[in-house]
């Protein structure tokens, strides 16, 4: 999608979203940006900025509407908003729980819901749904959040299949780790239990929670991330569904799949089966 499109952007008040959102206005491109609360992105002719909480359905409907009414329809989505939580299953709550369901995978569905009668009537439109490494393999304290990110993806990649006659283009962003604030000021932690504590050590080097807050870069620049996904958005013959982004990506995404399929190869079956596939 080369042209000056509508985007419309969630969470764009920071990280990747806020990266996003300049470089589609950098690109030529009209910006809807959305987010919960204020925000601190610069004016700018092109850019429109509207509060939005996606667990809401009915918000998310009206303001998809009220886009379209103003703009003649949206011809991106990007469903970046999100929230990370940090917390042993047996350590969350339930009132946790249901936010991080309800932000990470079901504020994306409603707003697709919202966004497809109006790319189908256009015959055009693309989703593009950010998600994670951390939906292709899991690690031990961020289980609740992968389970939302592997939610994201299966009802995504069932959806591309459903929408593809109709000239929609869905995307998943698999991105590794970002310079954002989502390991830092934006991550949510569950009340700690003693039990779990050399479990947090070994893998953060601390038991504390909230952790230290740290001032070394911890991943990629998103502005290199938010200028690799509009690069795919813009490619016509780029045909993937999942898209990895960052220089730890590939990797990560590799050590996960050679896990998985390590176990199902415990079965013969499984390995007969991959033979039979390969002939």
């Amino acid at each position: 999608m080369t042209h000056a499109a509508v985007w419309m952007i969630t969470g764009a008040n920071g990280g990747l979203g806020r990266a996003l959102t300049r470089a589609a206005l950098d690109a030529g491109h009209t910006v809807v940006a959305t987010m919960r609360e204020g925000h601190e992105l610069p004016a700018h002719e092109r850019l429109t900025v509207e509060h939005l909480d996606v667990r809401d359905r009915a918000a998310a409907h009206a303001v998809v509407a009220d886009i379209a009414a103003r703009h003649g329809g949206i011809d991106v989505l990007v469903n970046n908003a999100g929230t990370g939580f940090i917390g042993a299953a047996e350590e969350i709550t339930e009132d946790a729980a249901r936010s991080i369901v309800d932000t990470n995978l079901l504020g994306p569905l409603w707003l697709s819901q919202a966004v497809i009668p109006l790319m189908r009537d256009r015959g055009a439109g693309h989703i593009v749904q950010i998600s994670t490494v951390g939906a292709v393999g899991t690690m031990p304290t961020l289980g609740t959040y992968n389970a939302t990110k592997w939610g994201l993806e299966a009802f995504s990649e069932a959806m591309a299949a459903e929408v593809a006659e109709f000239g929609i283009t869905v995307s998943l962003i698999e991105p590794g780790a970002l310079d954002t604030e989502w390991a830092g000021s934006s991550m949510r932690f569950s009340t700690p239990m003693p039990h779990y504590d050399a479990l947090r050590t070994r893998l953060f080097g601390t038991a504390r929670v909230p952790w230290p807050e740290t001032d070394a870069v911890r991943g990629a620049d998103p502005h290199k991330a938010a200028l690799a996904i509009l690069d795919h958005v813009a490619a016509a013959d780029d045909e993937r569904l999942r898209v990895i982004v960052g220089d730890d990506a590939p990797a990560q995404v590799a050590a996960a799949l050679a896990t998985r399929r390590a176990d199902y190869r415990r079965d013969p079956r499984f390995i007969a089966a991959e033979a039979s596939l390969e002939e």
